[in-house]
Order: structure tokens, then sequence, then C-alpha cells
């Protein structure tokens, strides 16, 4: 009997150290992203550093600045570079509109990902609803939902983000040369990566949580 009610709560513990392994994978890839995405700046910096000197010493750059000399003070502009502007000012130049500036992007909510794995189909399909209870009150948060649940499909309606891992009876069935709990790792890295996760958070499947607990 004691075997029996330890069962789940070691699986909990296993999920909950799996999720954990999946973040901190996550947070690496992520640093290495920051690292690249770094050097790439870099470069763009060196790039536009060139791109101004060579600017500096063009033609243009120094046509401007005699435009702006003659716009703060037109008679004190000497006439040679005023007959130089008539020159390079020709009419029947285009002239480039101003780009019209876009308004600035919504901010995105962060994403929750719940790690709802051993729920039976009744079970998933009222903890969705109760998510989406959660989010009619604070809707401050995207849920992507991990099920081992193979007829999943048949929630989309409720309008949550699903992900599927098969359950560890059916990968071992086929699949008894990987490791499970190996696979579950790399999931919930590979979910925290492409959506950018800020939170995790490991369902209970004996007591999934009511909506009071996820307003918490």
């Amino acid at each position: 009997m004691s075997d029996l009610s330890t069962k789940p709560e070691l699986e909990r513990m296993q999920w909950e150290i799996a999720a954990l392994t999946g973040r901190m994978r996550s947070v690496e890839l992520e640093r290495d992203s920051w690292r690249a995405r770094c050097d790439r700046l870099t470069e763009q910096r060196d790039g536009e550093r060139e791109k101004s000197r060579r600017l500096r010493t063009s033609g243009s750059y120094r046509l401007g600045r005699a435009l702006v000399s003659f716009a703060r003070d037109p008679f004190g502009t000497s006439p040679r570079l005023v007959r130089g502007l008539a020159r390079r000012l020709r009419p029947g130049v285009p002239v480039v509109p101003e780009q019209a500036s876009r308004p600035p992007a919504a901010k995105r909510r962060p994403a929750h990902l719940y790690v709802a794995l051993g729920l039976d189909h009744d079970g998933l399909r009222d903890f969705l609803v109760t998510v989406n209870q959660r989010l009619l009150v604070t809707p401050d948060h995207r849920p992507v939902v991990l099920t081992d649940d193979p007829a999943f499909a048949l929630f989309r309606k409720l309008g949550v983000l699903m992900e599927y891992l098969p359950d560890r009876a059916t990968w071992e069935r086929h699949r008894p040369d990987r490791a499970w709990d190996d696979l579950l790792a790399e999931r919930l890295a590979q979910l925290c990566r492409d959506h950018h996760t800020e939170r995790t958070v490991v369902v209970d499947r004996l007591s999934p949580p009511s909506l009071a607990d996820l307003l918490r």
C-alpha cells in the first residue's frame, strides 16, 4: 500500500527534475544564441562604422554640410559655394519621401508551459477548461500544454496550444533503445526554446489544479 501511494509522487518528482533539466538546457541554448547575436551585432557595428567613414568622405556628405551651412547663414555663405549648390541641385532630381513611422508592435504575452502528463481524456479536458477560465480572469500569458493523450487533437477547439509526447509505456514499447526520461527532457528543452516560456508548471495527474490554484 505504501509503495502504491509513493509511486505517483516519484513519477511527479521525475517530471519536475526533467522539467528543470529541460529548462537548464533551454537557458544554455539561449545563452549561446545571445552570444551569437552579440557577435552579429559587433559585425554590424563595425560595418556601420565603415559606412559612416565612407559617407563622411563622399561628395553627398559635403553637399549636405553645405546645405546646412547655407540654411543657417545664407548671407554669410560664399558665392562659390552657392554656385556649387545650384549646379548640384538640378531640377528633376526625385526627392525620396520620408518613410512613414510604424506604430509600436504590441507586446507579446509570455508563454507558460503546463506539463500535463498522465491525465485521462476527461481530466485533460477539464484542465484545459480551467486554464481557459484562468485566462478569462487574468489574460497575462499564453498557455502551452504538453500532453501524452493521443486524442489531444479533439481539444484544439478550446483555443489552447497543445504539444504531444508519447507516454512512457508506448515509447518503451516502440523505442526500447532510447530512454523515455531523456526524450522528456529534450522535448521540454525544445518547447522552452521554441515558445520562449517564462514558467513551467507540472500538473499533478491525481489532483489537477483548480482555478483558485492557477490564480495564485
